[in-house]
């Protein structure tokens, strides 16, 4: 069973950079036709998909945040982690690391993340 916990600051201050790391157990990241992704949900919205990296680690991303965010991975640690720069408090939303081959089959918890100075 795939497991993914995702780790990260809760707080960060406007203009910065937000970084979030996922660490996956039960299984690698490597496994053929994975996608590692990250989707958030502001509060009172709907769920966002950000982007993901595949199993080959090709990242894909969201058009509207392609210019500010990041997806790598670390394969040695089984992690993969999300970086959104330039953070405004329009970022805030519940971070989440997913993953799966055709759907999200495996979901980390969440951690919230507030923009704030």
């Amino acid at each position: 069973q795939v497991q993914l916990q995702e780790s990260g600051p809760g707080l960060v201050k406007p203009s910065q950079t937000l970084s979030l790391t996922c660490t996956v157990s039960g299984g690698s990241i490597t496994t053929s036709y994975y996608a590692w992704t990250w989707i958030r949900q502001p509060p009172g919205k709907g769920l966002e998909w950000m982007g993901h990296i595949a199993y080959d680690g090709t990242t894909y991303y969201s058009p509207s945040l392609k210019s500010r965010t990041s997806i790598s991975r670390d394969t040695s640690k089984n992690q993969f982690s999300l970086e959104v720069r330039t953070v405004t408090p329009e970022d805030a939303a519940v971070y989440y690391c997913a993953a799966g081959r055709r759907s999200y089959e495996y979901w980390g918890q969440g951690t919230w993340i507030t923009v704030s100075s």
